[in-house]
């Protein structure tokens, strides 16, 4: 089938789809995100910021009435995720017409992929915790937005673990699905959504009216990706001799649902429970805490050795996704 595919080029069956995305993970997992590259050509989310960015200076007026606001915001939303959609459908319309355009296109979905990307940034917060606590510090400052100056060991490797359980999810396993369910569109839609909730999507006074649209938007398209990457962990934990299938799937159901954030919780609960330790928890953001449930019952005060355990979790369960496409391939 796959031979079939490189050798006719594009068409309507469902093969294709999958040989593309299988394409584009691939050239992800090699690659991540190529520095050389985006300091010749912007990167997508770059592009996609700018417009955002644009938006909320010429639409989000302090003045007006907080109705008005989010209306405005609403429509930044809207026109954001449709303009990008829009042409993402021709791009593919586009490559669809070239000889070995489906190249192209897995090399244009590879780069809103984040497997490998994800993987690195952990792993340097890892290394740096090692050498000293502001190595550890600097490093993951490039992967969450608390300050990391305020932030103990225990505390640096905890916002590494759940930044690799959250952004498995929103980095990896949505862009997947919505590949698979609606193409290069539905994938760059979704990343034109993501990018949104992160530059406006904030609960305080200047966006909590103007970001409301694109918080909820961003809460409906990660709810069964955010699910699914959670089933991913749990399952990852039956395979890893260190970890427990059991307790993460305990945890996951339990916890989960009284995290603050509606799809956040499940990833970091399942992880929380497979390795035996606790995630999220009151946070400081601004120099204010933000106050929240603890995922899990274990251990809080995680080490560099315990971000080693998690980065094992995290491979183990991108590897499950990436034969789960090899098979859907296969089967179509």
């Amino acid at each position: 089938m796959l031979w079939d595919f490189l050798i006719s080029g594009p068409d309507v069956s469902a093969a294709p789809v999958l040989a593309v995305l299988l394409l584009a993970m691939v050239i992800d997992l090699i690659t991540g995100d190529p520095r050389w590259l985006y300091r010749l050509l912007p990167h997508p989310v770059v592009l996609i910021g700018r417009v955002i960015d644009m938006l909320d200076r010429l639409l989000n007026r302090q003045t007006l009435p907080r109705n008005r606001r989010i209306l405005l915001g609403a429509v930044c939303a809207v026109f954001v995720t449709g303009a990008f959609g829009a042409l993402a459908a021709a791009i593919h319309g586009l490559l669809t017409g070239i000889p070995f355009g489906w190249v192209l296109e897995a090399a244009l979905a590879s780069s809103l992929l984040a497997f490998r990307g994800l993987y690195d940034a952990v792993r340097a917060v890892a290394a740096g915790l090692t050498e000293s606590l502001t190595a550890g510090r600097e490093a993951v400052a490039h992967i969450v937005g608390r300050d990391p100056e305020s932030l103990d060991q225990a505390a640096v490797a905890r916002a590494a673990a759940e930044s690799a359980a959250e952004n498995f999810s929103d980095g990896f396993v949505a862009p997947v699905f919505w590949f698979l369910l609606l193409g290069l569109p539905g994938l760059l839609a979704y990343k034109a959504i993501n990018t949104l909730d992160s530059m406006i999507g904030h609960r305080n006074a200047r966006y909590e009216a103007f970001g409301k649209a694109s918080a909820k938007l961003d809460d409906a398209v990660n709810l069964v990706p955010a699910r699914l990457a959670g089933l991913l962990i749990v399952a990852a934990a039956l395979i890893l001799p260190r970890a427990r299938a059991a307790a993460a799937w305990r945890t996951m159901r339990r916890d989960a649902p009284r995290h603050r954030s509606p799809n956040a919780g499940w990833q970091e609960a399942a992880l929380a429970g497979a390795l035996g330790i606790a995630l999220a928890g009151p946070r400081l953001y601004g120099g204010q805490t933000v106050e929240d449930h603890w995922m899990g019952d274990g251990r809080r005060d995680l080490t560099p050795d315990d971000l080693g355990r998690v980065l094992d979790v995290y491979l183990t369960a991108g590897a499950l996704l990436f034969g789960a496409v090899i098979a859907a391939l296969v089967l179509a």
